[in-house]
């Protein structure tokens, strides 16, 4: 097996379309087909399905695509391993996030980190953190920053940055000139969620939790994968949400949205660093988890009422 081939089919299983892997790649779309169909033929058997617009591995594609990003990280660092024998710090990161810490911390923070070694490139995948925690363990990403602590076993979790919530409600909404509200005001308001799978909303339900007020008792109106999505729809009057201080920082000075706060409720949680547990990171990726352990993450200044 050729490893650009095997490269081809793993960014075909990680962006579900054909397409979008020819533009990640740099490849024409029949030469993405191409390589898909010459593995498998050289295996015998079926890896892609497609379905639609969408492109799914088959059981057999997703054994292969646990095997596959095993393989070319051994690629990687045995290049960089290289390099290194050389005395020169090269090589390529891939780091996932949460939508809060790859939007708001981790841009500048790759900006900083680049300008001391411009000889490593960083890939930065922005994701829901459930997400970005399972491709942490299977191997395909090397480091993690993520809004909330999941279940899986085999990382390692460090607690770092900070991150502040807040209830946000639009400029005209009845609560907009309130210093705070009830929980139980709350969940007799349209509430917008986001999606399953996101750090902030596991958050949200588990400060719900200790509070006493179930999460399915939120009178839920919509559930939107996007917190710039969330924060349009709060802005047209759908519904309020709780969201991250940083993603409507902007928005709350400029009057367009209204921060309110919870009475009696501390709406905050910690960023985790996460990395594959009893894993020994790449040259380039172990400067990077110390330079991530350095940075302090400062959210925005500004009264949370």
């Amino acid at each position: 097996m050729e490893l650009r081939k095997l490269e081809v089919f793993c960014k075909v299983v990680e962006l579900k379309s054909f397409t979008r892997c020819a533009e990640a790649v740099l490849l024409s779309q029949p030469t993405v087909s191409e390589h898909i169909r010459s593995l498998e033929e050289e295996l015998g058997q079926k890896l892609i399905d497609r379905l639609g617009r969408e492109a799914e591995p088959t059981p057999v594609g997703r054994l292969l695509y646990t095997y596959a990003v095993r393989i070319l990280r051994i690629q990687r660092d045995a290049l960089q391993a290289v390099e290194q024998y050389g005395g020169k710090l090269v090589g390529r990161i891939m780091i996932g996030s949460g939508t809060i810490p790859g939007t708001y911390i981790l841009p500048g923070l790759i900006g900083r980190f680049r300008a001391r070694y411009p000889s490593i490139q960083a890939t930065l995948k922005i994701a829901g953190s459930h997400l970005i925690a399972t491709q942490v363990l299977d191997g395909g990403l090397e480091i993690g920053v993520v809004g909330a602590r999941w279940t899986e076993k085999g990382l390692e979790w460090i607690r770092h940055f900070n991150d502040r919530l807040t209830l946000v409600v639009g400029a005209g909404h009845r609560w907009a000139g309130l210093r705070e509200v009830t929980l139980e005001e709350l969940t007799e308001e349209p509430f917008i969620l986001r999606e399953s799978e996101s750090g902030t909303r596991k958050v949200v339900e588990q400060i719900l939790e200790e509070h006493g007020i179930r999460p399915t008792s939120l009178l839920e109106v919509a559930e939107i994968g996007s917190t710039a999505a969330i924060i349009e729809a709060v802005r047209s009057d759908l519904g309020v949400s709780i969201l991250s201080a940083r993603a409507v920082e902007r928005e709350v000075r400029a009057g367009t949205l209204a921060a309110v706060s919870l009475k009696g409720v501390q709406l905050e949680r910690p960023f985790y660093l996460i990395r594959r547990r009893n894993r020994e990171l790449s040259p380039a990726a172990a400067v990077f988890w110390a330079c991530l352990q350095a940075e302090d993450g400062q959210e925005p200044s500004g009264d949370n009422a």
